[in-house]
């Protein structure tokens, strides 16, 4: 048994709801499950970012502009706030950003599942290139819905700076989202079938990034204080989420 004086060891700390506020008080394994979570949202936020920047000049009219102008740089900007958690674990900052092509794009009908490729640790959602202004509303809306429930999740964990920062992106994301929501609603007739084409095609690659509906490193991250809610849950609350806006729009 331990005295009153002795400190409680991590896990239970842990597993009991406590909260770490930097590296120098993060166990070993700990700081490997957080860092490739941070990485994770880092890659895909700049992947994200870099590919929707074409939409800027896809889009119809100077409302969309600005609207694909903004998600470009503010997510980019979310990316950099998370980074600057990751330096404090040793992460050289300027050498990351300028690590991976992170526009780089593979074809279209590629079959890659939720696996990671290409050496950095993006979503594989975003390996699949956009098309045009619908196909990037689309691919918003459906991925902004699933980073809402995924960033909720994050947001809630034991490392305190993280969650910070996260809670204060949140916000921002569902506004990204909105403003898909916005351009969904001023797609015309003639563009109503191809809105639906892009929905079909996106929403399976949007679900594979919530990962395994069964996951050991669930289990883990959980009894770090790292994750709540599992895979299949979220996946599910998304899905009801977007029925809920797709049936309003017409687009299932």
């Amino acid at each position: 048994m331990t005295s009153d004086a002795d400190p409680m060891p991590v896990a239970d700390y842990l597993a009991q709801g406590g909260r770490l506020t930097s590296p120098e008080n993060v166990p070993p394994r700990y700081r490997g499950e957080l860092l490739r979570l941070m990485s994770s949202f880092v890659d895909s936020e700049l992947a994200g970012s870099a590919g929707f920047a074409d939409a800027i000049n896809w889009a119809p009219g100077i409302k969309e502009r600005i609207a694909a102008s903004r998600i470009t740089l503010e997510k980019a900007d979310h990316a950099g706030r998370v980074l600057d958690l990751m330096e404090g674990f040793g992460t050289d900052k300027a050498r990351y950003e300028q690590a991976h092509d992170w526009a780089a794009r593979g074809p279209r009908d590629q079959q890659i599942g939720p696996r990671r490729q290409g050496g950095d640790m993006r979503l594989s959602v975003f390996h699949y290139p956009l098309t045009g202004w619908t196909d990037a509303v689309v691919m918003n809306v459906l991925m902004g819905m699933a980073t809402l429930h995924a960033l909720g999740e994050l947001a809630r964990c034991s490392y305190q700076p993280l969650a910070e920062v996260l809670r204060d992106i949140l916000p921002r994301e569902r506004r990204h989202m909105e403003l898909g929501v916005e351009g969904l609603e001023r797609i015309t007739t003639p563009d109503r079938e191809q809105a639906r084409a892009s929905v079909d095609y996106w929403l399976p690659l949007v679900a594979d990034t919530f990962g395994p509906a069964v996951s050991d490193r669930f289990e883990r991250l959980k009894a770090m204080g790292l994750r709540q809610s599992d895979n299949e849950t979220l996946r599910q609350a998304w899905h009801r989420d977007v029925a809920a806006v797709l049936t309003r729009l017409k687009l299932l």
